[in-house]
C-alpha cells in the first residue's frame, strides 16, 4: 500500500499529546494554552519584532527558540528533551527490576515458555505502565516483546497505559508510517480483540500526530474491517491531520462520519475546525459549526475564528465577529486584540490598525513593546512618520516608555532612506533626538550618520556637528567610519570648518583616521579652493603610514589644474604611479576637465585624442606611462568635461564634433552634456544649431529642464527678443518646469538693460510669491537697473530690504552701488557705503572671492573691471572701486577725501597699472589745484615703486610748478622727461627685431 509522507504547511495546527487527548475534557484555560500552539500566523515577510514573546498566539509552539545562537547547543538539547518528554520513562525503583525481566526474557531461551513467564510471576505486583514500558524498550526482539506484551495484560490488577502501547509500537517498528505487521496483529487479536482494537486507534492517532494523514485513513479501514468501532478521539486525530494538510473536504467527511456514529467533537479539534474555515472565509459555517455541535463559545473559541479570518486577510469579517462575540456577552481579551492587530499589520493594514489599537486602549488591553516597535516601523514604512511619532506617546500611556529600539527605528525610518525628509517630518526626528537625550538613549552608529546627513541637508550644521559630542555624553563609542561620514555630510554642504574640527576632535580621541576621511576632506577642501591645506593632510596621511588611493590623487590634481598650477599637478601625477596607484578614467576625466578650466584647451584635447588611441601626440608620455592592458575609453563624463571646456572658450564647433564622436563611440550623450551644448550655442549667438541640438536631446529622451531653459532665456534677452523670451517662459510652464531663481534673474536682468525697470520689479515681486526668493544676484540686477535710470532711492531701499530678507549683499552690490552713487553725484553716500562694506562685506581671501562673483554675468563683471584685474595679478579686485570713487572725488575737487582713500588702497594693494593710473589722475588733480607739494611726493613715491608717469602728468606737474614760481624743479622735470625718452627708445630699439 502507497504511503506518503505529507508535511504540515506553514499555517498548520501542531497536534497536542496523546496524553492529553485520552484524559479529560480540557477545561477553558488549558485549551487556551493548547490553542496557542496552533495559532500560527508566521510569514517570511514578517517585521521583526512584529509578535510579542509573551503573547499566547506567538509564533512557533517552542519555548525554546529565541535563544540566541552562541546557545544553539543548549537550545538543541532542551529542544530533544522537550521531543522525548512525552514517552520518557520515569526512572525509579523499579529500572533494576525491568533490566532483571528483559535479561530473563532475552537469556532463557524458550521463546517466552514456561519457565520465563514462572520466573516473572514473582514480579506480578510490580507490574505498572511504567515497568512495563522500560522492558519493551530493553528488549530488541519484536516477537518476544509482544508474547510479553499479552502475558502482562493477562495479569490481574494491570492496565496498559498509554507509553505501554507506544513502547510496543517502538518494537515492532511502526515508527516511520510501517503497518502493524500482520502477524503481531494476528497474535494479538487471538488473545484479546479489544486490545488490538486500542492498538490501532492509539497507532492511526500516532499516525495523525505525524502528519501520515494516508497512513491514517488506511489504517481507520483495517480497522473498521477488524470489527473495530473507531473511538472519539480516533475521529479527532483524523480530522485535525487533515485540517493541518488544508484537506478540509476530508475533514468534513470525517466529521460527518463522526456524528453519524454519535461522537461530537472535543473542545480543542472544534477549535482547530473553526479556524480553518475562516481561514477558507467560510466564518458562517464556522458559527453553524459550534450551533451544531452543541458548544458555548467563548472568548478562546471567538478569539480563533478572528485569527483564521485574519489570516486569510478578510479583516472585515473579522471585526464582524469582534461584534458577535460582544453581542453574546463574550468580552474580547488582550490576546483577541493582539491577533486583530497583529493580522492587520502583517497584511499592512494600517488604517486598521489604528482602529484596533484605539479600540484596544479603550478597554485596558495594551500592546505589548516589540508590537509597538512594529507599528512604528510599518508607519514610518508607509510615510506616516506623524501617526509613527504619535505611538510613542501612546507607549508612555500604556505604561512602557519609549526605548532604545523604537527611537532608532523612528530617527532611522524618518532619515534613513535616500530621498531627504521635508521640514516638518525632520522636525519630529528632532523631537525624538531631544527627547532619545534626555532619557539617556543613544542613536546606533547608522542612525548617527543618517540624521547628520539629514541635519546637513536642512541647513542645521551645527546641530549635525554637535551629534557625535552629544552621543558620547551619553555613552555611544563613534568609530573611524562614524566620524568619516558626518565629516562628508559637512563638507558635501560646504562646513569645511565645520569638519576640521571634527576631524580634530576625532584624532584627540585617539581613533586613526583612514584612507576614507583623509579622501573627503582633500576633496572637500580642494573644491573650497584652499589646496594648500587640502596638501597637508595628503603629506600627513602619508606620513602616518595611510596609504592614498586614486580617489586621493585625483581629487588633488583636479584642484592644482583648476588653479594653473600644472607642475604641481604633474609631480603628484608621477608620485602616484611611482606608488604603483594606476589612474582610471576618472582621473583622465579629472586631466581633462582641469586642463580645461586652467585655460590649457588645446592640451585637454591632446589628452583626449591620445586616450582615443592617437600615439602620435607628444609631451603626453607622462600621463601615459603605465601601460595596464586595460583601455582608456573615454565615457560620458570625459566627452562632457571636453565638450563643457570647448564651450566655455567658445570652441562650439569642434565640441559639436565631439558629440559625432561620441555616437559613432556607442556613447549615449546624458542631460548634462546636452545642457552644455545648447549653452555653448546661446553664448556665441547660434541659436539655430542650439535647437538642433535641443532636438537630439528630445529625441534621446530627455526633457527639457531649468538649466536648458535658462541658456535660451538668457540669449533671447541678449538678443533683445523680448517676445520669443516669453514664448519659451510659457513652455516651460506648459511642461511643469518652474522656474527657479537663475531664470527669474536672467529675466529680471534682460528687462532691466532693457530699460523695463518697472516690469522687473514686478516679476521679482511675483517671484517671491511663488515660493522663489530673490538672490543676491536677483538684488543687485535691479540695483543696476535702478541705478542706470537714476532712481538711487530705490537701490538703496532694495539694499536695506536685502539685510531685513536674510540676503546679504556681497562686494559686488556694493560696487554697483556706489558705482552709481557716484555717477549721481552722491559720493557722501558712496563713501559711507565703502565703509560698510569694509567692515561687513569684504572678502578675505581670493578662494572667497571667486566664491562671491560666482552666479554674475560675465559682461556685467568685466564692466566694473574685476575679472581683467583677477587674471592679472590674481589678488582681490579692490581697486575698480576705490577708482571709481576717487575718479568721482576727483571730478568734485573733493581731493582730500581722493588721497586719503587712496593711501588706504596702497596699504594693502601692490603698486599695479590700475594703482599707477590713480596716482596719475591724483597727480594732476593736485597740480591744477595748486596742491605741488603733495603732488611732488606722490610723483616720489611713484618713482622709488619703479612706476614711469604719463607725459600729461608731466605736463601738470610742470603747470603747477610753474605756478608757484619753483622754475629750478621745473628744469629737473624737464631733464627727466629727456633722459626716461632716451630711455625709452633704446629699449623700443633693442627690443626690435633686426
Amino acid at each position: 500500500m502507497a504511503r506518503i509522507l505529507l508535511k504540515a504547511p506553514p499555517f498548520s495546527f501542531p497536534v497536542p499529546s496523546l496524553l492529553g487527548c485520552f484524559g479529560a475534557r480540557i477545561c477553558c484555560q488549558k485549551r487556551f494554552s493548547l490553542t496557542a500552539r496552533f495559532i500560527s500566523t508566521s510569514t517570511q515577510d514578517n517585521l521583526e519584532g512584529l509578535v510579542d514573546p509573551e503573547d499566547p498566539f506567538s509564533v512557533g509552539a517552542s519555548q525554546f527558540e529565541s535563544v540566541s545562537e552562541e546557545f544553539a547547543f543548549l537550545r538543541d538539547s532542551l529542544l530533544r528533551s522537550a521531543a522525548d518528554s512525552e514517552q520518557k520513562i520515569e526512572v525509579g525503583k523499579s529500572s533494576n527490576d525491568a533490566a532483571i525481566i528483559a535479561n530473563a526474557i532475552l537469556t532463557n531461551n524458550d521463546e517466552f515458555g514456561d519457565k520465563t513467564q514462572k520466573f516473572l510471576r514473582q514480579f506480578r505486583e510490580k507490574m505498572n505502565g511504567n515497568l512495563v514500558a522500560q522492558v519493551l524498550n530493553l528488549i530488541k526482539r519484536p516477537e518476544l516483546g509482544v508474547k510479553f506484551f499479552l502475558w502482562v495484560g493477562r495479569q490481574i490488577g494491570y492496565t496498559h497505559t498509554l507509553p505501554v502501547y507506544y513502547a510496543l509500537l517502538d518494537l515492532i517498528e511502526c515508527g516511520n508510517g510501517d503497518r502493524i505487521p500482520e502477524q503481531f496483529s494476528r497474535e494479538i487479536r487471538d488473545d484479546d480483540k479489544e486490545v488490538l482494537g486500542k492498538l490501532l486507534s492509539i497507532w492511526i492517532q500516532r499516525c495523525c500526530h505525524n502528519g501520515l494523514w494516508n497512513v491514517a485513513l488506511e489504517e481507520l479501514g483495517r480497522l473498521k474491517d477488524l470489527g473495530y468501532r473507531p473511538s472519539r478521539r480516533t475521529y479527532c486525530a483524523l480530522i485535525q491531520v487533515f485540517l493541518r494538510a488544508d484537506r478540509l473536504d476530508t475533514a468534513h467527511l470525517v466529521h460527518r462520519e463522526l456524528s453519524y456514529s454519535g461522537f461530537r467533537m472535543d473542545g480543542y479539534t472544534i477549535g482547530c475546525y473553526t479556524y480553518s474555515l475562516c481561514r477558507a472565509g467560510q466564518w458562517r459555517e464556522a458559527l453553524q459549526l459550534i450551533e451544531r455541535e452543541e458548544v458555548k463559545p467563548d472568548t478562546v473559541l471567538y478569539t480563533q475564528m478572528i485569527s483564521g479570518l485574519c489570516e486569510a486577510s478578510h479583516f472585515e469579517e473579522a471585526m464582524n465577529i469582534l461584534n458577535i462575540m460582544r453581542a453574546s456577552s463574550c468580552i474580547p481579551n488582550e490576546v483577541t486584540f493582539r491577533i486583530l492587530l497583529c493580522g492587520c499589520l502583517r497584511k499592512k493594514q494600517l488604517g486598521r490598525c489604528k482602529r484596533i489599537l484605539s479600540m484596544m486602549i479603550t478597554e485596558g488591553c495594551y500592546p505589548s513593546p516589540r508590537i509597538f516597535n512594529s507599528l512604528v516601523h510599518a508607519f514610518c514604512r508607509s510615510g506616516d512618520h506623524a501617526y509613527a511619532y504619535k505611538l510613542l506617546k501612546k507607549m508612555a500611556k500604556c505604561g512602557c516608555q519609549p526605548g532604545y529600539v523604537v527611537y532608532n527605528i523612528l530617527i532611522g525610518g524618518i532619515c534613513g532612506n535616500e530621498e531627504l525628509p521635508s521640514s516638518d517630518v525632520l522636525e519630529l526626528a528632532e523631537k525624538a533626538y531631544g527627547e532619545m537625550l534626555d532619557a539617556g538613549i543613544v542613536l546606533n552608529k547608522i542612525n548617527v550618520s543618517n540624521f547628520a546627513r539629514c541635519l546637513c541637508a536642512a541647513g542645521k550644521f551645527e546641530k549635525a556637528y554637535n551629534i557625535i559630542r552629544e552621543m558620547m555624553s551619553k555613552g555611544f563609542i563613534p568609530d573611524t567610519s562614524t566620524y568619516s561620514k558626518v565629516i562628508m555630510y559637512l563638507c558635501n554642504s560646504c562646513k569645511v570648518e565645520k569638519a576640521f574640527q571634527l576631524f580634530d576632535e576625532m584624532k584627540k580621541g585617539g581613533l586613526v583616521p583612514d584612507v576614507y576621511t583623509y579622501t573627503v576632506l582633500i576633496d572637500s577642501f580642494c573644491k573650497s579652493g584652499l589646496i594648500e591645506q587640502a596638501r597637508n593632510w595628503f603629506d600627513e596621511m602619508v606620513r602616518t603610514g595611510c596609504t592614498p588611493n586614486v580617489v586621493t590623487y585625483t581629487a588633488l590634481i583636479h584642484a592644482y589644474l583648476k588653479a594653473k598650477k600644472v607642475s604641481n599637478a604633474d609631480e603628484l601625477f608621477q608620485m602616484m604611479l611611482s606608488q604603483g596607484c594606476k589612474p582610471t578614467i576618472i582621473t583622465y576625466t579629472a586631466l581633462i576637465d582641469g586642463h580645461c578650466k586652467a585655460g590649457q584647451i588645446e592640451k585637454a584635447c591632446q589628452i583626449y585624442a591620445r586616450m582615443r588611441g592617437d600615439v602620435e601626440i607628444p609631451n603626453l608620455d607622462l600621463y601615459f606611462s603605465v601601460d595596464d592592458g586595460e583601455a582608456k575609453e573615454p565615457n560620458v563624463y570625459t566627452y562632457g568635461a571636453l565638450v563643457n571646456g570647448l564651450c566655455k572658450v567658445y570652441k562650439v564647433k569642434e565640441a559639436r564634433d565631439l558629440l559625432d564622436a561620441m555616437s559613432a563611440a556607442a556613447c549615449k550623450p546624458n542631460q548634462i552634456l546636452y545642457d552644455a551644448l545648447i549653452d555653448g550655442f546661446c553664448k556665441v549667438g547660434k541659436l539655430d544649431e542650439a535647437q538642433e541640438v535641443f532636438a537630439m536631446m528630445s529625441k534621446d529622451g530627455y526633457s527639457a529642464n531649468v538649466y536648458t531653459y535658462s541658456s535660451l532665456i538668457d540669449r533671447l534677452f541678449k538678443d533683445k527678443r523680448l517676445d520669443l523670451a516669453l514664448k519659451v517662459l510659457s513652455k516651460m510652464l506648459e511642461n511643469s518646469c518652474a522656474p527657479n531663481v537663475v531664470i527669474y534673474t536672467e529675466i529680471i536682468d534682460g528687462l532691466c538693460k532693457s530699460g523695463k525697470t518697472d516690469e522687473a520689479y514686478k516679476l521679482m515681486l511675483m517671484m517671491e510669491e511663488k515660493g522663489c526668493f530673490p538672490n543676491v544676484v536677483t538684488y543687485t540686477a535691479m540695483i543696476d537697473g535702478f541705478g542706470k535710470e537714476g532712481k538711487i532711492d530705490k537701490c538703496l531701499k532694495l539694499l536695506r530690504e536685502m539685510g531685513s530678507k536674510g540676503c546679504a549683499p556681497n562686494f559686488i552690490t556694493y560696487s554697483v552701488l556706489i558705482k552709481h552713487c557716484c555717477v549721481a553725484g552722491l559720493l557722501d553716500e558712496a563713501c559711507e557705503l565703502l565703509d560698510e562694506m569694509k567692515q561687513t562685506y569684504w572678502p578675505k581671501h581670493i578662494s572667497s572671492y571667486r566664491k562671491v562673483i560666482e552666479g554674475f554675468n560675465r559682461e556685467f563683471l568685466d564692466s566694473l573691471g574685476i575679472l581683467d584685474e583677477m587674471n592679472k595679478t590674481e589678488s582681490i579686485p579692490i581697486v575698480p572701486v576705490y577708482r571709481i570713487l576717487i575718479d568721482n572725488l576727483l571730478k568734485a575737487e573733493r581731493l582730500e577725501v581722493a588721497l586719503e582713500l587712496y593711501k588706504e588702497i596702497e596699504s594693502f594693494s601692490s603698486f599695479s597699472a590700475a594703482i599707477k593710473s590713480i596716482n596719475d589722475a591724483l597727480i594732476s588733480s593736485l597740480s591744477l589745484a595748486g596742491k605741488v607739494n603733495e603732488a611732488f611726493e606722490l610723483y616720489g613715491d611713484m618713482i622709488r615703486k619703479g612706476g614711469i608717469p604719463e607725459l600729461s602728468t608731466f605736463v601738470h606737474l610742470i603747470k603747477g610748478l610753474i605756478k608757484v614760481n619753483r622754475w629750478e624743479e621745473v628744469l629737473n622735470i624737464s631733464y627727466s622727461i629727456c633722459h626716461n625718452h632716451k630711455i625709452l627708445v633704446r629699449a623700443v630699439e633693442s627690443s626690435a627685431p633686426s
